[in-house]
């Protein structure tokens, strides 16, 4: 086995991969006389690999019997700056800026990383890559991708790069998520999957291990605080589990999925008209039918709408929703602001969730 090879399974190792959970599928029905009656408004039931109840990692450094997540309401803190570094930053580029916050909290002042797709008002997945991308690809020593058809223009700068010694993580590859696979198993939003990130993460720990051994002591101590820290996190989400668990909710596009299987919510919007939107494609007419439907025939608790792919279809379900009180809940594909941390910004997405669907519970 070589030294990369152990270092990335011992990291694997501290990730507690917990066992999947199945949708149920609901079924409602228009009032008599209306365009939604004998209508079945259910998503068929999804798979969730990778996506059950969460204990969180666990530190390389800390007694491997104890578990870092509990109940938290708090504000998610960052990792401490790490010490100074003994080599020369390494180069790495992250094709998107959830993957380069991550992989900038791993590294600290070790690491000069660039972050490629990042502007809050650009749909990632039109990104067109330019000659500046190409250069920096060219010099990094580590590129993170997402993979998944989600950044098919870095694969192709990858490809077209000869730099000797470059390490590449495919976080796609890396969690056996694949183009075609549909909402679940083909489903590129990986930085929403608590379990995908956690991978993630520590096979950058091992990346860098490999590229500077000799900060590895420092690698070591960024990554627990970083465990720590989304551990933290995650515990928000659980929270809204324990709650919530089974308030049907709907999403315009496939970027909930992972994380309304994580609570346990039931999203029942169709998976076809999910899927269509993410990838930019015209939804079958039946599913914006059913969409509808579902929307006025007054079950659903909450919209997720996202707020960086726009269409005139996903906006008039969204209007729709707006007439028969269901409460939208607006999310992004990348960190917004960009200057705060990935856990900033998924905290304050996890928060808006719980109030809107305990604003629901209340009957608010």
């Amino acid at each position: 086995m070589t030294s990369r090879r152990r270092i990335l399974a011992i990291a694997l190792a501290v990730v507690v991969v917990v066992s999947a959970i199945g949708y149920a599928a609901y079924v409602s029905h228009g009032p008599p006389g209306s365009s939604c009656a004998g209508a079945q408004t259910a998503a068929r039931p999804l798979p969730s690999p990778g996506a059950g109840s969460y204990l969180g990692p666990r530190s390389v450094d800390t007694n491997p019997s104890r578990t870092l997540v509990g109940e938290h309401r708090g504000p998610v803190a960052s990792p401490l700056p790490s010490a100074p570094s003994s080599t020369p930053a390494i180069h790495v580029v992250a094709a998107e800026n959830f993957w380069g916050s991550l992989v900038s909290q791993l590294g600290g002042n070790a690491t000069s990383v660039l972050s490629i797709v990042s502007d809050p008002n650009a749909d990632p997945h039109e990104y067109e890559a330019n000659t500046s991308d190409a250069v920096a690809i060219d010099q990094a020593q580590l590129v993170i991708v997402n993979g998944v058809g989600y950044d098919d223009w870095a694969l192709q700068l990858i490809g077209a790069d000869t730099s000797p010694g470059q390490l590449v993580l495919n976080a796609g590859t890396l969690n056996g998520v694949v183009v075609g696979g549909g909402v679940v198993n083909g489903n590129p939003h990986l930085w929403y999957n608590p379990v995908y990130v956690n991978r993630t993460v520590a096979a950058m720990f091992a990346d860098l291990v490999q590229i500077a051994p000799g900060d590895a002591s420092q690698f070591a101590q960024n990554y627990a605080a970083l465990n720590a820290s989304l551990a933290t996190l995650y515990a928000e989400a659980t929270s809204i589990k324990t709650h919530f668990a089974g308030a049907i909710v709907a999403s315009t596009e496939d970027i909930f999925v992972y994380l309304a299987n994580f609570t346990g919510l039931f999203l029942v919007s169709p998976p076809e008209f999910m899927e269509a939107v993410a990838e930019g494609n015209d939804p079958p007419a039946q599913s914006v039918v059913t969409f509808q439907c579902q929307l006025e025939a007054g079950n659903i608790r909450v919209l997720v709408y996202n707020e960086q792919t726009v269409t005139p279809i996903a906006v008039n379900l969204k209007s729709i929703a707006a007439q028969h009180n269901v409460t939208i809940v607006g999310v992004t594909e990348t960190i917004q602001p960009p200057g705060v941390s990935f856990q900033v910004w998924m905290g304050a997405e996890y928060l808006q969730l719980y109030n809107a669907l305990n604003a629901v519970q209340l009957g608010k």
